[in-house]
């Protein structure tokens, strides 16, 4: 689950644009803790070399090497340890790209929707299940054409259409203490059924 009072749509764009000049630009997010082969850095890179100068990737999570390999159309960011300088790269972006191909649950995508933010996944493990129709997208995994496609209509249709929407899911779906209470009501319940 995501700490909805942690993670909300901050006001926290022109911020983001004096530090890192991207005002006017669509800014295409990434997050990872470790940026390893499953994460799919090779296709931002990728994707990046799609991109004209009206979009920006920012990658956080980067290592130092990572960070030197970097095309000029990508921002790299270290690692950050403060869920709100987070929750700041969040709302100051304009789609969320969670390219990974294998994760559990999706954390950083279930984030960045607690932020406002639409999202696009790969259609792989459990990713999908994280975004609607009206919350994003779901491509086929290094569908280079169809991420560009999905990106292009995000950028039309602009983030504010689906800003409501994200909030709405991540609050019904992903809100930590909800998602605790099941888990001890689940463990009760088994501990119940165990003792009789």
């Amino acid at each position: 689950g995501v700490d909805l009072e942690k993670f909300y749509p901050k006001d926290s764009r022109k911020q983001i644009d004096e530090l890192y000049e991207t005002k006017h630009k669509f800014v295409l997010l990434g997050v990872a803790t470790t940026w390893n082969n499953r994460k799919r850095l090779q296709d931002f890179i990728e994707l990046s070399n799609f991109l004209d100068d009206k979009f920006v990737i920012i990658l956080i999570g980067l290592n130092k090497v990572q960070l030197k390999k970097l095309p000029k159309n990508i921002i790299g960011i270290e690692r950050t340890e403060s869920q709100d300088e987070l929750c700041e790269f969040y709302s100051a972006s304009d789609l969320f790209l969670n390219l990974s191909v294998e994760e559990t649950f999706g954390l950083t995508t279930a984030e960045a929707l607690a932020c406002g933010v639409p999202s696009v996944v790969y259609n792989a493990t459990a990713c999908p299940e994280l975004v609607s129709e009206d919350t994003g997208f779901v491509v086929e995994k290094q569908n280079m054409s169809e991420l560009i496609n999905v990106i292009n209509i995000a950028q039309k249709k602009g983030k504010q259409f689906y800003t409501n929407a994200c909030r709405n899911r991540a609050i019904t779906l992903f809100d930590k203490q909800e998602r605790f209470l099941e888990y001890l009501n689940l463990y009760n319940e088994i501990l119940n059924e165990s003792g009789k």
